[in-house]
């Protein structure tokens, strides 16, 4: 299963963590999009910033 991640929320004035995990995912700009594996380590870390990306399962 795959996951498609969108930026909708901006990264300014976030923790440094939180901009540091999106810029890992590949997530710089806001409404880029994404398509990640669905594995422990992706969800980890769309956990993290899961208050800032849209996400939605891709088959």
């Amino acid at each position: 299963m795959k996951l498609q991640i969108t930026l909708v929320r901006s990264l300014i004035g976030h923790k440094p963590n939180q901009v540091k995990t999106a810029h890992a995912l590949g997530l710089k700009k806001i409404n880029q999009v994404v398509e990640k594996e669905a594995n422990e380590a992706i969800l980890g870390m769309v956990n993290t910033i899961k208050h800032l990306v849209k996400i939605q399962e891709v088959e």
